[in-house]
């Protein structure tokens, strides 16, 4: 009967371990994922300040022109006759 307490003694001894060791790596884990989620953040503002560069520089070039139609004429001076 005592060899069955001390069992069960020990059953709950290594399951109050796994909650504490449980825990901690939940402390952790969360931690981590704080860290990521600000990376992250970071990381989505550095792309929205290269996309508006980008769309910058895309602003300065000149538009680009119609092709000509087949018979050699531009498009654009069809369209003004």
């Amino acid at each position: 009967m005592i060899s069955e307490f001390q069992d069960l003694s020990d059953k709950i001894d290594r399951l109050a371990q796994l909650a504490q060791s449980l825990r901690a790596e939940n402390y952790l884990l969360r931690q981590a994922n704080t860290l990521l989620s600000a990376e992250n953040l970071a990381f989505k503002e550095r792309l929205i300040q290269a996309q508006h560069r980008v769309e910058a520089l895309l602003e300065q070039f000149p538009a680009p022109e119609a092709p000509p139609t087949e018979d050699g004429t531009d498009e654009a001076s069809e369209a003004t006759q």
